[in-house]
């Protein structure tokens, strides 16, 4: 087998608290031919100013910050690896992910692009830090082995492909879907991306409900919407699939049900109805929390999701209203319909 050289690059803006951890167990791990690339994208703290090992090269931005789609395009230009290994700096390596991800490569040689999960260990404390990344452990065990989309939380992508396809969006100024539209991209182009959920790495974000609120709208729904309704090619798939759908609609029956029972106590009787369903439809989920974390825990996690399908929805049917109601009285529909 052909030797593969391996380049990883983390973009890192005020990353002060997880910086060293991430980096330390890189260096700990099973990493042959290896090279790291730190990205400073403008930090305001001082988290990057202890960094000095011999085997990490930083590279310090300077007028941002950019965001992560810019910051990692800089670095995969300067990396010199046959793969490039993106890392967040807020995730910790196991000791084998490196090593994984390059035997993957070895035995793939059409694959163009993996990523893995978090595991199932997260060690920020709390209902909300534990349900949110349990999330995506979850989701990403529960996806397709032959991917349509790409997450570089820890994900990889041959370098030669990588440059060929224009890197990441830069469009995408802050933390957003520039991974998974890379991936659309990828996938467009006739590239084969997999899915290897027993690739993981720990996550050591803290969430709070605001926090958890804003990045679910803001930085995925209404762009990965968008990004959803500007190409029909786009398939709906991971969280978007029927049940996540069918999902939202039994939410919001239950909400329904419940704001009319003065009006309409018999009302009462459908919101046991539409939990239950809910509850059915995610049963593997919610299985996965008891099992890991207890009945308590899964109660709290069942609300947590209830308000997420709602919010998460009425952001889909909002920007996807204003979307079709631009195209319909855009000047240029408006000219084409006038046309004889």
């Amino acid at each position: 087998m052909p030797e593969l050289s391996l380049s990883v690059i983390i973009p890192a803006y005020n990353a002060r608290d997880t910086i060293q951890s991430c980096i330390t167990a890189l260096l700990q791990s099973r990493r042959p031919l290896i090279e790291i690339i730190l990205i400073d994208d403008s930090s305001t703290d001082d988290g990057l100013t202890h960094i000095d090992h011999a085997d990490t090269k930083i590279i310090r931005l300077k007028g941002g910050p950019r965001g992560p789609a810019f910051a990692r395009n800089r670095g995969a230009e300067a990396a010199s690896g046959d793969i490039l290994i993106f890392i967040d700096a807020d995730v910790i390596v196991h000791g084998d992910t490196l090593a994984q991800i390059k035997e993957e490569f070895l035995i793939h040689s059409d694959m163009a692009a993996l990523f893995g999960s978090y595991d199932d260990q997260p060690p920020a404390p709390g209902l909300l830090s534990q349900y949110k990344n349990l999330v995506h452990h979850f989701v990403h065990h529960e996806g397709e082995e032959e991917a349509f989309t790409f997450w570089a939380g820890c994900g990889a992508i041959r370098r030669n492909i990588f440059l060929q396809i224009g890197g990441f969006n830069e469009d995408f100024t802050r933390p957003s879907v520039e991974d998974i539209e890379l991936g659309y991209r990828l996938r467009f182009a006739g590239h084969s991306i997999r899915l290897c959920p027993w690739i993981q790495a720990t996550h050591l974000k803290r969430w709070t409900l605001l926090n958890i609120i804003k990045t679910d709208i803001f930085a995925r729904a209404i762009p990965w919407t968008r990004l959803i309704l500007s190409d029909k090619r786009i398939p709906y798939n991971l969280n978007v699939e029927t049940k996540s759908r069918w999902s939202a609609v039994l939410a919001w029956g239950a909400l329904g049900a419940g704001t009319t029972l003065l009006l309409v106590p018999w009302a009462a009787l459908g919101i046991p109805v539409m939990l239950i369903g809910l509850a059915w439809l995610n049963r593997n989920l919610f299985d996965f929390f008891l099992r890991k974390k207890g009945v308590i825990f899964t109660l709290g996690a069942f609300a947590l999701h209830f308000m997420y399908l709602l919010y998460s929805s009425m952001v889909f049917l909002l920007v996807g209203t204003s979307f079709f109601m631009r195209r319909l009285f855009s000047p240029t529909t408006h000219i084409l319909t006038k046309k004889k």
